[in-house]
């Protein structure tokens, strides 16, 4: 039980800040969204971190958080280390690969973190066959397969640039997490 309060207090606090961001955004008139990330401009480059939390619409909070709790949830029935170590790596990874290769916008939202984690779920079976593993990569393959269309360019308010590179971020995060722990076990 204190394992699943654990749990739920750390997907609950980027929620809460996610929810408090967005309020205190539109109480602005929506000046926050500056903070987002522009690519290749260097003073924008830390807000990266600022990226996944700054919302431009309440719409846009409530799809994003849908997808964070769900997937964050299904990352973190692998362990609270790989969720906490996933999350900062998708964000990072993402976000400095938006910085270099997007396209010039200000780029906004959880969305690289949501599709990291989606990429997450469905890759760690790939490299780590368990039954947990491969049981969670086909729930969200079947329910949430249509992602992937998530990361074409179809729609130009929308980063594509931060689904892809998440989903990218995921992915890698999967076989690092592999490597990583079969390491710790040779030693």
């Amino acid at each position: 039980m204190k394992k699943f309060w654990l749990c739920f207090k750390i997907i609950l606090w980027p929620v809460i800040i996610m929810t408090v961001m967005y309020f205190a955004n539109a109480s602005t008139g929506f000046r926050l969204l500056k903070y987002g990330v522009e690519p290749r401009v260097l003073d924008s480059l830390p807000n990266i971190y600022l990226m996944p939390f700054l919302h431009g619409s309440f719409q846009h909070l409530s799809n994003n958080l849908i997808g964070f709790i769900i997937f964050s949830t299904l990352c973190i029935l692998r362990g609270v280390k790989l969720y906490l170590w996933s999350s900062f790596f998708i964000i990072t990874a993402s976000g400095l690969l938006v910085w270099l290769f997007g396209r010039p916008a200000v780029h906004i939202g959880a969305s690289g973190w949501i599709f990291g984690l989606w990429s997450l779920s469905i890759m760690l079976a790939l490299f780590n066959r368990s039954f947990v593993n491969i049981i969670i990569a086909l729930i969200v393959v079947f329910l949430y397969g249509g992602m992937i269309y998530g990361v074409l360019p179809n729609n130009p308010s929308v980063s594509f640039e931060a689904h892809l590179f998440g989903a990218l971020a995921g992915a890698v995060a999967a076989w690092l997490s592999v490597v990583i722990s079969k390491s710790r076990r040779g030693r």
